[in-house]
């Protein structure tokens, strides 16, 4: 599939944009293939995809690149979704934010190398396997907990300490209560520092 999507200008608002049941008959008519449903999809949400791309990686260029590798995995990746998981736009920031992650995490790696190679000169070859293998369980550790929580709670909390939103907007973007939102999170962080063995 071609598609000619770009973020850094987003729409204006669509009348429906926020409708939670017609993003789910949309996301159902692209995973049968339809592009003109899709293009319809990224109408109604490229605004938030973009911003909370923007949000973790900074960088605008940067962040138009993640947005358009997130709508080609939410294409791709469409006929999964699974209403029980929660909605469809909460479906889609979560790949978002996992390739904004990655792309901070990898432009940090490649900095941190460059750094220490050139620190170290002639020393002895910086273990790069090493940090690689404990960052990748310490990840593996955190999302395992994460998979503890409810939908709402996991949810709320990424899109919270991850997506950078306050807990209006992530109100807002779930269409569940203010109060709900911060009993679920408050919660949720529980839950993790019990799983996580963290000190309160």
């Amino acid at each position: 599939m071609s598609m000619n999507v770009n973020p850094s200008s987003p729409p204006g608002s669509v009348p429906g944009g926020d409708d939670a049941t017609g993003l789910v008959a949309l996301l159902a008519r692209s995973s049968r293939g339809e592009e003109s449903a899709f293009a319809d999809l990224y109408d109604r949400t490229s605004s938030k995809v973009y911003g909370l791309a923007r949000r973790v990686v900074r960088d605008p260029a940067q962040a138009e690149e993640v947005a358009q590798e997130a709508y080609l995995e939410i294409w791709r990746q469409s006929a999964r979704y699974d209403t029980s998981r929660g909605s469809v736009l909460a479906w889609m920031l979560t790949i978002v934010h996992r390739r904004a992650v990655d792309r901070v995490r990898s432009s940090e790696a490649s900095r941190e190398r460059d750094t220490k190679f050139a620190t170290l000169g002639d020393g002895p070859d910086y273990d790069v396997v090493t940090e690689a293998v404990t960052n990748n369980l310490e990840t593996a550790r955190v999302r395992k907990a994460l998979s503890t929580l409810t939908d709402v709670q996991r949810e709320a909390l990424t899109l919270a300490y991850y997506g950078g939103y306050t807990h209006r907007e992530v109100s807002e973007l779930l269409d569940v209560p203010l109060g709900t939102i911060k009993t679920r999170m408050r919660d949720g962080l529980i839950r993790l520092r019990d799983t996580l063995g963290v000190e309160a």
